[in-house]
């Protein structure tokens, strides 16, 4: 390697000692008990709160995946992703978040699948055991995602073997998530949300810089056909982009309902009436950092079609302009060798933080929905812990397996996962928390038809029938919605004592 990439190299390492080290800081918290090592005791205020909420939720996908989009597709569906994740984002804190600690603090439930299992008094954990297999299959991929980005970071920029460099970085993300937990989770994705905010900035500044100023970039992306319009593709995008693909993209936000390492940072906050204030915090991050994303990737085109960088011929090349434009900005000095080692610490911790928070989640569903609670294993506080620390380590193994391919997708990984969960659990959270109606039947059927319609549409519906080619999110949403309503209606309703507990919950407002 050159002089400068020892540089960055050596700032990432710096990064990643540190992100380790917090985890050893938090080991001795997180090992009082499942309560603490799954949801931080409740303990967390609202600038972490929020920060690590939206953190854990961007991913990879906000620093590669997004600016690629933009910049082979152009703007139309990445603009209307971004506004139904910005709407999404909101309305989840506005209306689930406060409702959702407080139901949670009423049944003592640390997980979600244990919240749905507990609000239906689900006594077989029918709801519980199948909540706890949605999360394992769909955040197996999700967490690939997220490996799939550190190893693109590391082959592209230092040469290494791709699958080299995504397995050293598993590695990171694995121990200090398996030795600090939920703690260490949330403050080193509040840390990462910071750094990220900061790699977007330095990008975008030096970006334009190299471009030629910001009128040259707006003279670039105006001289491609369709490439700022936001009803149709740019040319090497999929051409018409009308009423339904714009409805079904802006359906990304529906999924933000579903997200369990997002709706457990509501669970957590130590106080709910620090959730408004968090609100705010995460909701004016998530817009100024999805369009400083799509920016950056207009920024990216003015670059290639300047040859300065590229040419990319795939959305999975194209993921990479962030590398690229950091390894411009280290050529140019000691400082700025270590600046781009900043920025490309923001992709990892991109990355990392939605890693982490998807490892516990699915850990917790192991350890406490299916162990705990399926086959009713008495098991102390610490073998407790130990089986949820291997199960951190069982997942990534899964996941650093589908990462293998360095030819993946950020991007289409991701959609295909958030839409699982926003399908899968989404329709079911709202309907529990604001229909007194909804009985336990009504749950599993919604549940099971979200979940299996994600597949069904996107594997058999999408490819052979043409007018139905849109995301699979939005049919599978509607689909669990309507199934829980009537089969809710179909059956007896919930006994006296769910239904109070209800009304308690609901009169605390």
């Amino acid at each position: 390697m050159q002089h400068v990439e020892w540089i960055m190299l050596g700032t990432i390492l710096v990064y990643m000692a540190l992100i380790v080290g917090v985890g050893i800081l938090f080991s001795r918290r997180a090992g009082k008990g499942a309560a603490t090592f799954f949801l931080g005791g409740r303990s967390l205020g609202p600038f972490v709160t929020a920060m690590s909420a939206e953190a854990s939720d961007m991913s990879g996908w906000l620093l590669m995946g997004m600016p690629g989009l933009a910049l082979l597709c152009g703007t139309a569906e990445a603009f209307w992703t971004a506004l139904g994740l910005a709407i999404g984002t909101y309305l989840n804190w506005l209306i689930v978040a406060k409702r959702l600690r407080r139901y949670t603090v009423l049944t003592k439930s640390i997980t979600i699948p244990g919240f749905f299992s507990r609000r239906f008094r689900d006594e077989k954990h029918i709801l519980s055991t199948l909540a706890a297999m949605v999360i394992i299959i769909f955040f197996v991929p999700y967490t690939a995602s997220g490996f799939v980005t550190c190893g693109k970071l590391f082959s592209t920029l230092f040469g290494m073997e791709y699958r080299q460099a995504m397995l050293l970085s598993a590695a990171i993300i694995v121990l200090y998530t398996a030795l600090g937990g939920f703690l260490a989770a949330s403050v080193t994705d509040y840390l990462q949300a910071v750094l990220m905010t900061l790699a977007l900035l330095a990008v975008i500044g030096f970006g334009l810089s190299y471009a030629g100023g910001l009128s040259n970039v707006t003279a670039n992306a105006r001289a491609i056909p369709q490439y700022l319009c936001l009803t149709a593709a740019a040319e090497q995008g999929a051409g018409s982009f009308g009423f339904l693909p714009i409805f079904s993209t802006m359906a990304w936000g529906l999924g933000y309902f579903g997200m369990p390492h997002v709706l457990l940072r509501f669970m957590a906050i130590r106080r709910e009436g620090e959730l408004k204030l968090a609100r705010r915090i995460g909701s004016v991050w998530v817009v100024i950092s999805m369009g400083a994303a799509i920016l950056i990737g207009i920024i990216g085109r003015a670059l290639m079609d300047q040859g300065l960088l590229g040419p990319y011929g795939s959305t999975s090349e194209s993921e990479t302009i962030i590398v690229a434009i950091a390894h411009i900005i280290s050529r140019n000095g000691l400082l700025l060798a270590i600046l781009a080692g900043l920025i490309l610490a923001g992709i990892l911790a991109a990355t990392m933080s939605t890693s982490d928070s998807q490892l516990l989640t699915a850990a917790s569903a192991v350890s406490e929905d299916l162990f705990k609670g399926i086959f009713r294993w008495r098991i102390g506080e610490k073998p407790s812990l130990w089986i949820a620390r291997g199960t951190v380590v069982a997942v990534s193994i899964l996941a650093a397996a589908l990462a293998y391919d360095p030819d993946s997708s950020v991007f289409k990984i991701v959609s295909f996962s958030w839409a699982g969960f926003g399908a899968a659990f989404g329709p079911l959270m709202l309907f529990c928390l604001f229909w007194k109606r909804t009985t336990l039947q009504g749950a599993v059927a919604g549940m099971a038809t979200g979940g299996a319609m994600i597949f069904l549409w996107k594997f058999l519906i999408r490819p052979k029938v043409p007018f139905l080619d849109f995301y699979e999110l939005l049919p599978a949403f509607l689909l669990s919605a309507l199934v829980i309503y009537l089969v809710s209606l179909w059956t007896p309703a919930p006994d006296a004592q769910v239904q109070a507990e209800f009304d308690r919950v609901s009169a605390a407002e």
